[in-house]
């Protein structure tokens, strides 16, 4: 029997066949579906220089925001992304999990408890080169508005010496929010076929010399908080969380 949760093996996803497979499946179904449901805006792919490896650090407001990240990121990054998706909502079910590690490369986070195994495992994909996509609230906000950040980002950036890549993605709540989102904002408005997103990209950020992680955290929350006042034009965007 397959287990499940953290214990669910995804070292197959990271194979030959299954990043072939998946190859496949971005290049003609989720980009092109994608770009085309989201009538899609990319901002700042300029601030992803260099090799990497990469730690975009988002915002979380749809089920649909992941999609949206690798039909937004060049092709050299969507290669060797790996996305940390919510244990207890994509690995409890051995097919939902399979569908989830073939098509996102995702690995199982326990987002209600630190631990140690799933952050090894992350820290470890990472100091092997791969990026990853982490979603610092711990789920799809519930009320619309960004939730405080928990320290994953951070302490992976910092031990692993990624660059971290502040990440906004603007409206993903309101397509087809009533099946992919959460908060009653989205929820109770029109099932939207179609809606312009935005996904913005920020200046990179890497942890400096001496700098512990609590301040490297909340500079990284901040970076987010800013990148989406800028794109959205709400400028009392995170105000909600202030950071002590």
């Amino acid at each position: 029997m397959t287990q499940l949760g953290l214990d669910y093996p995804t070292k197959w996803g990271r194979g030959y066949w299954a990043r072939f497979v998946r190859g496949l499946l971005h290049r003609g179904f989720l980009v092109p579906y994608t770009r085309f449901l989201s009538t899609l805006e990319v901002r700042g792919l300029e601030n992803i220089q260099g090799v990497g490896p990469f730690i975009f650090v988002s915002n979380h407001s749809s089920n649909l925001d992941t999609p949206l990240v690798i039909a937004s990121v060049p092709s050299f990054i969507r290669r060797r992304l790996v996305v940390a998706a919510a244990m207890d909502n994509f690995f409890m079910d051995p097919y939902r999990a399979f569908r989830t590690v073939l098509m996102f490369n995702a690995i199982p986070i326990d987002r209600h408890r630190v631990n140690r195994r799933s952050a090894q495992l992350a820290l470890e994909l990472v100091e092997d080169h791969w990026n990853l996509l982490i979603y610092p609230e711990g789920g799809r906000t519930p009320d619309g508005e960004l939730q405080e950040f928990k320290g994953g980002a951070a302490y992976l950036g910092e031990r692993a010496s990624a660059t971290i890549i502040p990440t906004y993605i603007h409206n993903a709540g309101m397509l087809q929010g009533p099946k992919y989102a959460k908060a009653p904002k989205y929820v109770d408005a029109p099932s939207q076929y179609r809606h312009h997103v935005v996904v913005a990209f920020g200046r990179a950020l890497n942890s400096h010399e001496g700098e512990n992680l609590r301040k490297f955290g909340a500079r990284i929350e901040e970076a987010v908080k800013a990148l989406g006042r800028e794109t959205s034009g709400d400028e009392g965007y995170g105000a909600s969380h202030v950071d002590p």
